[in-house]
């Protein structure tokens, strides 16, 4: 019998996710091999000692006896109503638990909304760089991502002038990652009011991912979108996964704010493909009404002497130190965007150099160009790991970087 090759889904070509690709393919071969790498793709607090807060871990344990049964379809009234409060509580008043949606994880929901919203060809707004996550989905459920450039020179902030110029008759909606993944970027009050206004003007829906809201540095402050958008419908994505150090509960959320009244057939379509999902993880939902009604521990972390900081610090030295790079600082989130100088190489590929890292060295990286942006002089890195750790990773970076410009 003739055996044929089992063919993909074609819509797949247009989906990367090299966070998660060859890289670590090899950086999974090498610790087979006996090698200790040290793994700075993803941002996974508890590979790197981070503990989810212990009141959590107990709000669920109390509660495993109201967990084995299938829950509603948006999520368990507790932690639907603890959202509403958070989101109250940052002036956002016009939201209530039949506006939250709890999935498995900020990735289910933004699957959810856009496959509720999206017909081919339909056009989404997204920022370069990215979030990869994004532009695969709004790919997987047919749409086309367009993205708007957050330019290096610009401290990765976005120009509303360039997102006016995108806009075509497709256009659906509108993508913000604030802080930022993967640059730290932290947008300003009168950035996004001007945004909020082009999405209003054009009936664009809002999708604001918000996921490291908390994880702000120095006199960074973080502006809820839902606050600034009012005359069209605005989606907020959060969950426990970053702040809360809570990755595996896989638990997020989505509320909807906004112009509700003209979104109705689209908020009963999000809800239908939440049915066909069943429910999220009930044990994880139980945790959310303490994390987010509790003392929030995360601002230890991230003020001065806390391990985020003192990371992102030595960040910011590492780079300094280095005669190869620079850095755009941070302001949020838990990653850094370092960029090469290239005319000190007679060829530089971001590719090309993790790879080599990660052979020569054993550290792991995730190349710019996995970001969806045009150029190929960046990396990614969490800023996870202890300070002492990260300078021993930037003493490794400066090796590699040498032994290139030698060629």
């Amino acid at each position: 019998m003739l055996k044929t090759q089992i063919k993909t889904n074609d819509i797949l070509q247009g989906v990367r996710y090299e966070i998660r690709g060859e890289l670590a393919a090899r950086a999974v071969e090498l610790e087979r091999q006996g090698y200790e790498i040290i793994s700075l793709n993803i941002g996974n607090p508890g590979l790197f000692g981070f503990r989810t807060p212990e009141t959590m871990r107990l709000a669920m344990i109390e509660n495993l006896g109201q967990s084995e049964a299938y829950c509603h379809q948006k999520g368990i009234f507790p932690a639907r109503e603890a959202v509403v409060m958070q989101q109250q509580g940052r002036g956002v008043m016009d939201v209530t638990a039949d506006d939250v949606f709890i999935g498995n994880g900020v990735s289910e929901c933004i699957d959810l909304t856009l496959r509720a919203m999206l017909n081919s060809g339909d056009e989404v707004l997204i920022p370069s760089p990215d979030y990869p996550l994004w532009s695969a989905s709004v790919a997987l459920n047919h749409g086309t991502p367009v993205y708007y450039r957050c330019q290096p020179e610009n401290g990765f902030q976005p120009d509303p002038d360039e997102i006016r110029s995108l806009l075509t008759k497709r256009t659906r909606a509108i993508v913000l990652i604030n802080p930022n993944n993967p640059t730290g970027a932290v947008y300003s009050r009168e950035l996004l009011e001007e945004i909020a206004a082009i999405a209003e003007q054009n009936q664009l829906v809002v999708f604001s991912d918000e996921i490291y809201d908390e994880m702000l540095y120095g006199n960074a402050k973080h502006i809820p979108m839902a606050t600034l958008v009012h005359d069209t419908l605005c989606a907020t994505f959060n969950g426990l996964s970053k702040v809360y150090r809570a990755c595996g509960y896989r638990v997020g959320w989505v509320a909807f704010s906004g112009d509700r009244e003209n979104a109705r057939d689209y908020l009963h379509a999000v809800e239908l493909v939440a049915s066909l999902r069943l429910c999220a993880n009930v044990p994880g939902q139980w945790a959310v009404q303490t994390a987010l009604g509790g003392y929030q521990s995360i601002l230890e972390l991230t003020s001065q002497g806390g391990r985020l900081f003192q990371a992102r610090q030595a960040v910011i030295d590492g780079v300094n130190n280095s005669k190869f790079m620079s850095l755009v600082e941070p302001d949020g989130a838990m990653y850094a965007f370092p960029a090469i100088d290239t005319s000190m190489f007679s060829s530089f590929d971001d590719q090309a150099f993790a790879m080599e890292l990660l052979e020569k060295k054993h550290v792991l990286i995730a190349p710019g160009s996995s970001f969806n942006v045009p150029y190929r002089n960046h990396f990614r890195l969490t800023t996870l790991p202890t300070d002492r750790k990260m300078q021993t990773v930037f003493e490794r970076m400066e090796d590699v970087l040498e032994s290139m410009q030698t060629r």
